[in-house]
């Protein structure tokens, strides 16, 4: 085989190898799904004692939700974009307001992009925040029921 071909087969395989690194990379096996109600459903695999908030890129698509006593909130960042998510929020001005509402669950976690956590349980009724310390008004409020 000449030099010319023997490149442009190494280039060939090269190519493909990147690709399919970045196809692999892409999938996730096991990311929890719902039923696309605007993320107010039981989440999968929780048994239905939780419910699901999706995370777009720099929101949560509901910023508001309710959920019983004693259940747990499953947050699914849908897209390859980091968060960091703790109790508070922003007030009116976008200036981050961290606070931690009596009965409410310590929240402190970090997202990579295109994964799912759980907080909770949220065993007091009342009505709780959390936001995204990385983007700017993104609040999430939880009420209790």
């Amino acid at each position: 085989m000449n030099s010319k071909r023997l490149g442009s087969l190494t280039l060939l395989l090269v190519i493909l190898a990147i690709g399919s690194i970045l196809f692999a990379a892409c999938t996730r096996p096991g990311t929890a799904t719902t039923s696309g109600n605007g993320g107010n459903t039981p989440a999968a695999g929780t048994g239905g004692s939780g419910t699901a908030v999706h995370m777009g890129s720099s929101n949560f698509l509901v910023s508001t939700i309710s959920i019983p006593k004693g259940s747990k909130l499953t947050i699914i960042d849908d897209v390859a974009v980091p968060h960091i998510l703790q109790n508070g929020m922003y007030d009116a001005n976008g200036t981050p307001k961290p606070s931690k509402e009596p009965g409410a669950p310590t929240v402190s976690v970090n997202y990579a992009g295109s994964d799912t956590h759980d907080i909770g349980p949220f065993t007091t009724a009342g009505t709780f925040h959390i936001y995204c310390t990385i983007h700017v008004n993104m609040n999430l409020t939880i009420t209790v029921k």
